[in-house]
């Protein structure tokens, strides 16, 4: 598959996750086949709780950069591993062309309550995401994304805690911060303003949210300190059982909190798709994002 030369706009980026099934295969990449001629600037896969999908992150990964062409980023993280175990794995990412690594701290293992447990460092890893980030530039010259909160991560004791936390993976070499996602963009711009006077200067790229089941959105936003708006709530009220409606109701809100968030000077987008493309490509429409050409694309079959 090719991805063709999108129009102009934003930047965008793209995150999955690895398939659990030879269906849920299919369909991530059937999502692909529809997100790679927006030509975004890099994709990302994620990485489970306590390293769970580390061998299904790595492959898919490295499938989707020798598949399409398109730069991908693999999330790493400190759990479940020693700081040699991370390294080698490190190196087969750069050994097979990958340059681009998402470093974050990381979840406990399900075994220990996932997002509710508490996160204690591996025995000779790497302690917190800062380590990890110095950890990978010693091995490689990785570009190096990292995790930033603009409501202040839940564990976090208060929000300028949170800040020299995200300064610290700034000055151990990160490039880009992508953000937790947010549906209040008062607080990304009260946040950037906080960054850039903290001396952190490397562009914080906002993580959009396109809300597919809008009580799952709720539950997300509840473990993640993540806000809804009085209004949003209200938008969506009463569109569980009408799916169509609130698939237009979920395009026009995420787009309309791009295209403020566009004209506050941000030039970047992330986008969570949860595997799925139709709500991310009609968002990417109405900012002005659309493939030029869609020839010579194609599903690589499941495998």
């Amino acid at each position: 598959m090719t991805s063709a030369t999108a129009s102009s706009g934003p930047a965008v980026s793209f995150e999955f996750f690895p398939p659990k099934s030879e269906k849920m295969e299919q369909s991530l990449w059937q999502a692909i086949q529809r997100l790679a001629p927006l030509a975004p600037a890099f994709v990302s896969v994620t990485y489970g709780a306590g390293g769970s999908t580390r061998e299904r992150t790595h492959n898919t990964v490295t499938r989707i950069q020798k598949e399409t062409g398109i730069p991908a980023a693999a999330h790493f993280t400190c759990v479940g591993a020693t700081r040699e175990e991370i390294d080698a794995i490190a190196r087969t990412y750069w050994d097979a062309g990958i340059r681009h690594l998402v470093a974050l701290r990381g979840d406990p293992p399900e075994a220990a309550g996932g997002l509710g447990g508490k996160y204690e460092p591996y025995p000779g890893g790497y302690a917190y995401a800062a380590d990890l980030v110095a950890g990978m530039k010693q091995v490689a010259d990785f570009e190096i994304s990292v995790a930033a909160y603009p409501e202040t991560h839940p564990e976090a004791p208060s929000a300028q805690f949170d800040l020299d936390n995200l300064k610290r993976k700034v000055d151990a070499g990160a490039t880009r911060a992508i953000t937790q996602f947010f549906f209040d963009n008062e607080k990304y711009f009260r946040f950037r303003d906080r960054c850039a006077a903290a001396g952190i200067h490397v562009p914080i790229v906002p993580g959009i949210l396109p809300i597919t089941n809008y009580a799952r959105a709720v539950e997300f936003a509840g473990k993640c300190n993540a806000t809804i708006p009085p209004k949003m709530a209200e938008t969506f009220e009463g569109l569980d059982d009408d799916p169509e409606t609130r698939q237009l109701v979920a395009a026009t809100v995420a787009a309309e909190q791009c295209q403020d968030l566009q004209a506050q000077g941000v030039e970047h987008f992330h986008f969570y798709t949860l595997n799925r493309a139709d709500l991310t490509v009609a968002i990417c429409r109405m900012l002005g994002i659309k493939a030029r050409s869609t020839v010579g694309t194609a599903v690589p079959a499941a495998g």
